[in-house]
């Protein structure tokens, strides 16, 4: 791994922890066992390390989801979200990351808060055009809503420290929509 990918992942982790504003330069060099000036030659601000770290995350939300509009039913796309967003809940116990940027949105830096509402932007698009290829009446509405849920069931599951929570809200919502 190089040094690159690896002050990102150390980043990456300290944000679904603390939030954006929750670590430092020094933090994560040290995370990264790298000097401080290391971490500044490679992203020369906070601002610029964090909207890289959102904008890989979600490249790589979207490689583990694949195509929207391909052959696989509605329910095998559903679950593959589902499972992506619980993976990280259950390998990490950590919220997602742009979850935890979105819930700083208003104090963040203009290309984190960019690359966060791209983020959003991004995943409703995904859930908008698997809904729409398979049918779905109002695929913008689900996609929200479909979005909300996903966020919501891991801020709860992860304030309570039960991943349960996370299955029992998406299960009541697979049952009832």
């Amino acid at each position: 791994m190089n040094i690159r990918t690896a002050i990102i992942d150390a980043a990456e982790a300290r944000i679904r922890i603390a939030g954006f504003h929750g670590f430092s330069f020094r933090e994560i060099a040290a995370d990264v066992g790298v000097k401080s000036a290391s971490v500044h030659y490679h992203f020369p601000t906070k601002a610029d390390l964090g909207a890289a770290t959102a904008a890989r995350y979600l490249q790589l939300l979207l490689e583990q989801l694949g195509d929207a509009i391909d052959a696989r039913p509605l329910a095998v796309k559903l679950d593959t979200i589902k499972a992506v967003f619980r993976n990280g809940l259950v390998r990490d116990g950590m919220m997602c990351l742009c979850g935890a940027l979105g819930a700083e949105i208003s104090s963040l830096p203009a290309p984190v808060a960019l690359q966060t509402k791209t983020f959003f932007e991004e995943c409703r698009t995904w859930l908008r055009r698997a809904f729409a290829t398979n049918g779905n009446v109002d695929p913008d509405a689900s996609a929200v809503q479909c979005l909300a849920l996903l966020e919501g069931a891991l801020l709860i599951a992860r304030s309570l420290d039960d991943v349960v929570v996370f299955d029992q809200a998406t299960l009541l919502a697979k049952t009832h929509g």
